[in-house]
């Protein structure tokens, strides 16, 4: 973990909750290293609506403090699908109760105005942690592309590269956070503004088994009892889909990597995103290792990847600050 004496890391968390995304929320709540000062919405896991009600459920839940900013309600370019249900439930959240009415409120700002906002207030100290699709950060960058210039960093769960065999887990290429809006992809990842792409190379290296939920059930206060609650329905998903024993910590992973980034592997280069055809939503970085002839890579950003990860470091990490954290909370 970095320094608790270090001044705390600015955080906006973009997110579409999701089973994952409420587990990586309380990550960044607990860390003592962060400083959330914002969490905002996109479809995805849900319609917005059910992604923006849940995460007032959250913040009301767990008496979070950043506001919440309702995003994007739909893709840049490609049509509207039908959203997971069968992963995450119809209701996001694992099909636990979820109060219809809530005391808390959204904030004034949408999602792409409020990062813009924030960015101007705070400059070169925020840190965008996007879980969801990338559409409200191309919208931010539509808007005012100056911004690029003053966001400390910029840290995706999306995208999958090819390690280990990890290619894709909507098609055989593409990644969900990806294909849900390639050209926002596209454009987030062109833009000058230092990214890391977290993906399925790492995330599913990493496996939260029935094991480790019940100890964290035991273990990590209302959190932990919250975590296992919604999670029911998610393993059972990837059991039937994958065969693993526990679920995938893929929005977590991208938390983990801003704690500590020693953790992961990386590598650098300009990536492209396919926006149309049959790999529509494939991530491609041009390799720094050899030379090409002209390419629609040239000139972009380089941006980093992770390549490999340090499986039982960060789930004890993740472990750690749930526990602590719901402890200091108790």
């Amino acid at each position: 973990m970095t320094s608790q004496s270090a001044a705390p890391i600015k955080v906006i968390y973009d997110t579409d909750p999701g089973i994952d995304d409420a587990m990586a929320l309380l990550f960044l709540e607990y860390a003592p290293q962060i400083d959330l000062v914002g969490i905002t919405t996109v479809l995805g896991n849900a319609s917005i609506d059910t992604t923006t009600h849940n995460a007032l459920y959250l913040k009301q839940l767990f008496d979070i403090a950043a506001p919440v900013a309702r995003g994007a309600g739909k893709p840049l370019v490609v049509p509207m699908v039908e959203e997971p249900h069968f992963v995450h439930g119809r209701n996001g959240l694992g099909e636990v109760p979820v109060p219809e009415t809530l005391s808390v409120q959204e904030h004034e700002l949408p999602a792409h105005r409020f990062i813009i906002d924030m960015v101007r207030k705070h400059p070169h100290e925020i840190v965008i942690v996007a879980v969801g699709r990338m559409t409200n950060l191309a919208l931010a960058l539509r808007e005012d592309p100056g911004i690029a210039e003053l966001v400390k960093e910029v840290v995706i769960m999306g995208g999958a590269f090819g390690f280990y065999g990890h290619s894709g887990n909507v098609t055989p290429v593409a990644e969900a956070n990806i294909i849900g809006d390639p050209h926002a992809a596209d454009e987030m990842f062109a833009a000058p503004w230092p990214v890391v792409a977290v993906g399925l190379d790492v995330t599913q290296e990493c496996v939260m088994t029935t094991a480790y939920m019940q100890e964290l059930r035991e273990k990590g206060g209302k959190a932990g009892q919250f975590f296992w609650d919604i999670s029911r329905f998610y393993e059972d998903f990837y059991r039937r889909a994958t065969g693993i024993d526990g679920i995938f910590v893929h929005d977590s992973s991208a938390v983990a990597y801003l704690l500590d980034p020693s953790l992961f592997t990386t590598r650098a280069g300009p990536i492209k995103v396919v926006t149309e055809g049959i790999a529509i939503g494939q991530t491609i970085q041009k390799s720094a290792l050899r030379s090409f002839p002209p390419t629609p890579w040239d000139g972009l950003p380089d941006q980093k990847i992770c390549t490999a990860v340090d499986g039982p470091r960060f789930l004890d990490l993740y472990f750690q600050v749930i526990v602590e954290g719901a402890a200091a909370r108790a």
